[in-house]
């Protein structure tokens, strides 16, 4: 058959999904089969999210789930429009095939504005058409609009760690937090030199920078370009005008991993945990790892030295500086990329306003960027006088509450997502203490409390805020009995004698999914006695 735009069919069709026949599938693919094998009418589906997370390769199994001879794989250019489009598929239609997958579809210039087309026309005379692509903030945009109800959306931006673990056979927590957010089927061994290639997003700050950059920029950049004639830009069309719209949203991105690692600095360099790293870094068993670098500063120079370095930037001279607004605006296209969201806090503040904090979904961007600044640090004067060897150990101790930080973050995060319709997930914060997360349960009025540590070691230390009474009188007030205390660390499993459960981090992540089906059946059943059912 002629075709006007690239189609793959037949042997050649084949031979794709053989390639991919051996990968495990993305928790969504059910989703995706489920559209296929549906009666919807003249809905489409739409397969969307940030590059490198696993989009082609999920057309390809469907396809190899589906009679191969009624599917077609079309892979859109950017010199294609949806002209060329409306004739193939016309082709395909009455040429008996019934299964469209359309890969990089924002490629086209006039594809938000014509969106409806797909649905309107093929879908509703029978065919299954499943769109993919990278700029995938036009689908969002569009959604309202031209795809309004015509269209089954499913996300691939966001990948738990549960997910992370079965799709590249580990465990390895950290690893989840130095490489997360993006996948290459089948690849574990990240230090192998032959693998440096582009496949890696989060392998060094340049890497990072890229990923950034492609996956990111130019996603809200053309995705603004091609929708209604550039008409959702608002308050960024002058950025964009002058050509400084990607530099605006990488500097955003960066400010906000700034304001992370500035945060983490601030509460670890002003609490009692200073005077334990420096002891513990005294006392290493191992001579390698032993300095006395922190015993020697001035640790109120040295906290404000650091945070000048973090909060001071040199920019790149900017025609249009960035205001308010535009911070606003882009943040917005960030949460709908599903790139960023906020996590609640509860507790007791000035004010009485509920803190909010910034979270990226993809981890490795974030440490990436937070291990680029922490090792530019160690070259700064303050810390001139000590040995490279010191620096480095210093730096290192730093990342270490980095990552504890950031495994607060994905514990809370991943809690959220898998039970937050059926539960009240939050983190509770008062000015003497906190609890790394509460999960309340509003039907029982009752609450379990958790803190998150990163190490192996088992320390009473570590539970003092579970079980001060002062503190959990003040949240039971609020959200009823506390029923369970839980530390979730990288350790074995075990109870105190207090009660008090340790528990794998990672085996609780990876319970999380049946956690939430256990509890979205005891509402089902609750619903049918309710009603007699």
């Amino acid at each position: 058959m002629d075709f006007k735009t690239s189609i793959v069919t037949g042997s050649a069709l084949g031979a794709m999904v053989n390639a991919v026949h051996d990968f495990d599938k993305r928790d969504c693919f059910d989703s995706l089969m489920k559209y296929l094998k549906s009666q919807c009418g003249s809905r489409i589906c739409i397969l969307y999210g940030l590059r490198r997370t696993g989009k082609t390769t999920m057309l390809q199994q469907a396809i190899g789930e589906l009679p191969l001879s009624e599917c077609a794989y079309l892979k859109a250019r950017t010199t294609d429009t949806m002209a060329d489009m409306n004739s193939d598929l016309k082709a395909l239609y009455n040429a008996g095939f019934r299964y469209v997958f359309i890969d990089e579809v924002t490629l086209l210039e006039d594809f938000i504005g014509s969106a409806a087309l797909f649905s309107d026309v093929f879908a509703a005379q029978g065919m299954k058409i499943v769109l993919s692509g990278t700029d995938s903030l036009g689908f969002w945009l569009a959604q309202p609009d031209e795809l309004y109800d015509r269209a089954a959306m499913i996300h691939t931006t966001y990948i738990p760690f549960h997910e992370h673990s079965r799709l590249l056979k580990t465990n390895d927590l950290d690893e989840y937090i130095r490489y997360g957010g993006t996948l290459r089927a089948g690849e574990t061994d990240f230090e192998d030199s032959a693998l440096f290639d582009d496949s890696v997003s989060f392998r060094d700050d340049e890497s990072t920078r890229r990923y950034i950059d492609t996956a990111i920029c130019k996603n809200i950049q053309n995705s603004l370009a091609y929708y209604d004639n550039g008409g959702r830009f608002r308050n960024l069309r002058k950025l964009y005008e002058a050509g400084e719209l990607t530099n605006a949203i990488n500097r955003i991105v960066e400010d906000i991993n700034h304001y992370f690692l500035v945060e983490v600095l601030n509460k670890k360099f002003k609490s009692h945990d200073l005077g334990t790293t420096a002891a513990n870094l005294r006392k290493a068993k191992d001579v390698d790892k032993r300095t006395d670098i922190l015993d020697k500063i001035d640790i109120s120079e040295v906290t404000t030295r650091l945070m000048e370095i973090l909060d001071i930037r040199e920019k790149e001279e900017l025609s249009v500086g960035i205001t308010d607004a535009h911070t606003t605006e882009i943040k917005e296209y960030l949460k709908a990329l599903d790139l960023i969201i906020d996590l609640p806090y509860e507790g007791t503040t000035e004010g009485g306003e509920q803190e909010l904090h910034t979270l990226f979904t993809q981890p490795g961007l974030r440490f990436c960027q937070a291990q680029a600044l922490v090792y530019s640090l160690t070259k700064d004067k303050i810390f001139s006088s000590a040995s490279e060897r010191e620096r480095n150990l210093a730096a290192q101790r730093i990342l270490d509450e980095v990552r504890g930080r950031m495994t607060e973050d994905i514990v809370l995060l991943e809690t959220l997502r898998q039970i937050g319709k059926y539960r009240r997930v939050f983190k509770w914060q008062t000015a003497r203490s906190e609890y790394d997360m509460v999960i309340y349960n509003s039907e029982e009025h009752n609450c379990e409390i958790f803190e998150v540590k990163h190490s192996k070691q088992t320390v009473s230390e570590q539970y003092r805020h579970l079980v001060n009474a002062e503190e959990n009188n003040l949240l039971e007030s609020r959200f009823g009995e506390i029923v369970k205390r839980s530390v979730l660390y990288n350790g074995g499993e075990h109870t105190e004698e207090n009660g008090v459960e340790y528990r794998n981090i990672g085996e609780y992540l990876k319970s999380l999914p049946r956690i939430a089906l256990e509890i979205s059946q005891d509402n089902l059943l609750e619903q049918g006695m309710k009603f007699g059912v």
